[in-house]
């Protein structure tokens, strides 16, 4: 926060104060947010930090559902193919199938990782909508990384989660994360948000997961399953064929062969 709060008053002097819908949209993804990383840690423990985020990612498909029921955009026939195929790997993480799954409880796991993808999705719906402005991403940022502290702390404390005094290394490593992934990290997404078509960001955005399990073995030393490990082939592949302009792409590589083929006589 006190990151975010000095590049959130550095904008405010130079192009004044946030309007209150931006500030009661962020207040609103900030709740979002709260849940997102609230479902996911627990996700964590539950299955693995590596399958935690490939579910958490699930967001690029719900935000196409969300946009259809309640904006009226209609999802691809891509989208909707690939719905049957990520739920799959769904199914294939869970460790309904095969007996050697990853995880204290990957069935619960599951869960939590679709609540954190519905919360992800809303963050990130909600947070872009209140990005008007591009010129002042900390701002609204910043604003909802307060309501994320207060909703966590209010949790935390109600559910007994809430260490009052972890060690000092703990507490250095959540510095660090603070600085990296949820100060730098989740500023860069809302500068990038606004100036970037929804499906490209989807698509970059899957790197996430991927890194995420590929580190979680290296760092972790987590050991997904066989099956599991399948069920992650079929999430990312299901999301990258649902977003991913795959017609464009052809055109694309049809008008460059043809171009070359003029160009060699």
């Amino acid at each position: 926060m006190p990151l975010l709060a000095l590049v959130g008053l550095a904008e405010q002097r130079r192009y004044g104060g946030l309007p209150s819908t931006t500030i009661r949209l962020a207040a609103i993804a900030g709740l979002f947010f709260a849940g997102d990383l609230l479902l996911w840690h627990h996700a964590i423990e539950a299955v693995g930090a590596g399958l935690a985020t490939v579910l958490g990612n699930l967001q690029v498909i719900i935000v196409g559902i969300v946009a259809w029921l309640l904006l009226g955009e209609r999802p691809s026939r891509a989208t909707l193919l690939a719905l049957p195929v990520v739920l799959v790997g769904v199914v294939l993480i869970s460790g309904a199938i095969g007996a050697d799954a990853y995880g204290a409880d990957p069935a619960l796991g599951v869960v939590l990782g679709i609540g954190t993808a519905l919360c992800y999705a809303g963050y990130l719906l909600v947070i872009r909508r209140g990005l008007r402005d591009p010129r002042r991403p900390a701002g609204p940022v910043a604003v909802a990384t307060v309501f994320v502290a207060l909703a966590a702390s209010i949790v935390g404390g109600v559910g007994g989660d809430l260490d009052p005094a972890p060690p000092l290394e703990s507490l250095a490593w959540l510095a660090i994360l603070g600085v990296t992934s949820q100060s730098a990290g989740y500023l860069l997404i809302s500068i990038s948000l606004p100036r970037l078509p929804a499906v490209i960001t989807s698509i970059i955005l899957l790197a996430q997961p991927v890194m995420t399990v590929i580190l979680s073995v290296i760092l972790l030393g987590e050991a997904p399953s066989s099956t599991q490990l399948l069920g992650v082939v079929f999430v990312i592949g299901g999301i990258a064929a649902a977003t991913l302009p795959i017609a464009r792409i052809r055109d694309g590589l049809a008008a460059s062969r043809a171009g070359r083929a003029v160009a060699g006589e």
